[in-house]
């Protein structure tokens, strides 16, 4: 018995001194412990002889407290954690519950009684949580105290019961022992403190408004921030489980520099889902649930779709989202930057979502332009002396944002005594389509278009892009009509991808400034001068985004303006179809390295996409 007494001392002291290597969650005032502990070890290898007749107070003052701690506190902790994990399960069903809920046709009474469950199990969860959170802080004191006051009492019943202890212990072990009771009263007293503390902060907690609890509560008017440049939280992932299923996984997302990142529950981190740089978000219509959005990354593939839990979530995750691919957040000031582009674009522009209130605002130029074709129209150049502002864009211009509507677009098709076919196009137009020796597709979405006061230069082109891009964000209209863009010697279409009905046409030769962003390359932008009735001339600017690089759709503008002006000499004509490749049938071919790109329409284009 004594030597096993012995050995269970020299393992108790081996014990003592692997306490610094254990990994607790939250490891506060371990230090003062563990050098306390490590005395501890050195005073146990001096006792190991002394330990025969220490038995019965070791199992009252030492194993006591130790099996207190392990069946009492850990195990109500993990009574705590598995309690959480229910209602945090329940609130994960309830939300499933809330996210299917049709937008189109309502049922209140349905809705009332999700609502209300989810407000409950929010409830729930939080009482669970606010409890378990509470018994781990106040693990973290009783633990000290369950490895130290077994040992206080331990080696205060060695120096009692052995004669021995006077003689071998110096009166150092006195001031010791009562430096490391004081120490364990203090730590007593710093748990009695923090459980008022808690208690009282617990109740602060639970006395909130019964509307925090409640979904989506501030529908009509939430207090949007557009001005992140980070965002955290829940949201809803769209995943194909086959050909024509789906599932939503309810996970946690947060932003981190121009990543996207993602975290299941029980992950120790976050793995990369979406890189948002150059990115575009976009609002979108899917399978009936609201407040749903899609990620497109800067070559068009379309991206992860997601759903927020409130229309201030959404606003805000799509908000944040655009910041992001801007990459403000490499500023060195990143939410001045952001207070700054949104407050300068709410005083530069004025939108307007009305066609037929386009042409009231158009402003005729005073400045009659010569239409010649310059090389530089292809990729911009910085001018050495930028024109203000307002001399290309008069303040308060209204902007258009939409398109004319395909039945409305239909309609002036038909008008007139031409036959038409069933697809919209009329033969005399297919005849000049198929005689036109350029004949490039792309495909762009419609950002906007408004009046301006001067094409003399690209800088109105720049200027154009900016409004419309602010006026977007700001007004929260990220909606955007898909059209293909046919380029041809003598007119810019824009077909409906479905029907194929041109849904407007500009004339080659009235199209006199065009250009691309010297930043995003994707943005398209080009001026075009109409005669009006009165013999006025006015300017507009339009703006697309491609699916392609914007130089592109520029280089065959310039090409088409080439053409126009080689056939009035056939000499120019066949020196200048000589220079470049044709097709088979006498066409000139263009942009071999991305024809594959452009060249393949896809077989589902919807009618509308999100910007």
């Amino acid at each position: 018995m004594q030597n096993e007494m012995c050995l269970a001392t020299q393992q108790l002291s081996k014990q003592l001194l692997a306490y610094e290597k254990q990994n607790f969650a939250l490891g506060k005032g371990d230090e003062e412990v563990i050098s306390t502990l490590h005395y501890f070890s050195k005073v146990v290898d001096e006792l190991n002889i002394l330990h025969s007749e220490l038995a019965k107070q070791l199992a009252d003052t030492m194993v006591l407290p130790i099996i207190q701690f392990r069946e009492k506190d850990l195990t109500e902790v993990s009574t705590l954690k598995d309690l959480f994990g229910l209602a945090s399960n329940e609130h994960d069903l309830s939300m499933a519950k809330y996210s299917r809920l049709p937008k189109r046709r309502e049922n209140e009474k349905l809705k009332t009684e999700v609502v209300k469950e989810v407000a409950n199990a929010r409830r729930k969860q939080h009482l669970s949580s606010l409890q378990y959170y509470c018994a781990l802080n106040a693990l973290q004191y009783r633990k000290r105290i369950a490895m130290m006051e077994p040992m206080l009492g331990y080696t205060q019943g060695q120096i009692n019961f052995f004669k021995k202890g006077a003689e071998m212990f110096s009166k150092r072990m006195d001031s010791f022992l009562s430096s490391v009771s004081n120490m364990v009263q203090s730590i007593q007293g710093e748990l009695d403190a923090e459980a008022d503390a808690m208690r009282v902060s617990q109740q602060d907690l639970l006395s909130v408004n019964e509307s925090v609890y409640t979904p989506d509560s501030d529908v009509t008017s939430p207090a949007i921030n557009r001005n992140l440049i980070q965002k955290a939280g829940y949201l809803n992932l769209r995943n194909k489980t086959g050909l024509v299923t789906t599932t939503w996984d309810r996970l946690y997302f947060f932003t981190q520099g121009g990543n996207l990142m993602c975290q299941p529950r029980g992950a120790v981190a976050g793995g990369l889902i979406q890189d948002l740089d150059n990115c575009s978000v976009m609002a979108v219509d899917c399978e009936d649930r609201r407040y749903c959005f899609q990620i497109t990354t800067p070559t068009g593939k379309l991206g992860i779709t997601l759903q927020a839990e409130s229309k201030k979530e959404y606003e805000e995750w799509i908000c944040a989202i655009n910041n992001i691919s801007r990459q403000i957040y490499l500023t060195d000031n990143p939410e001045a930057v952001a207070i700054k582009l949104n407050q300068t674009a709410l005083q530069a522009v004025t939108p307007i979502t009305s066609f037929g209130k386009k042409h009231e605002s158009l402003r005729p130029s005073q400045n009659v332009k010569n239409m010649e074709l310059e090389s530089d129209k292809i990729i911009p150049k910085e001018l050495s002396t930028k024109p203000d502002c307002t001399q290309l864009i008069a303040p308060g211009t209204p902007i258009q944002f939409d398109m004319v509507l395909p039945a409305t677009e239909f309609l002036d098709q038909n008008r007139g005594g031409r036959r038409t076919n069933p697809f919209g196009e009329s033969e005399d137009s297919k005849n000049d389509e198929e005689d036109s020796l350029l004949q490039q597709m792309f495909i762009v979405r419609f950002l906007g278009s408004m009046a301006v006061q001067s094409d003399d230069t690209n800088e109105v082109i720049y200027e154009a892009m900016r409004q419309v891009l602010a006026a977007r964000a700001i007004h929260n209209i990220f909606r955007t009509t898909e059209s293909h863009l046919m380029v041809t010697t003598k007119s810019l279409r824009l077909i409906d991808p479905q029907t194929q009905v041109t849904r407007t046409t500009f004339e080659l030769a009235s199209v006199t400034q065009f250009a691309a962003h010297q930043d995003n390359k994707r943005l398209i932008g080009f001026v075009v001068r109409v005669t009006e009735s009165l013999g006025e001339e006015s300017m507009s600017a339009n703006i697309f985004e491609s699916n392609t690089e914007g130089e592109k759709i520029c280089y065959a503008i310039s090409l088409g303006k080439e053409i126009i002006e080689a056939q009035k000499d056939p000499e120019a004509l066949a020196q200048l179809m000589m220079s470049m490749p044709l097709t088979n049938d006498g066409k000139f071919k263009l942009l071999n390295d991305q024809s594959e790109e452009d060249g393949a329409i896809p077989e589902e284009t919807g009618e509308e996409s999100e910007a």
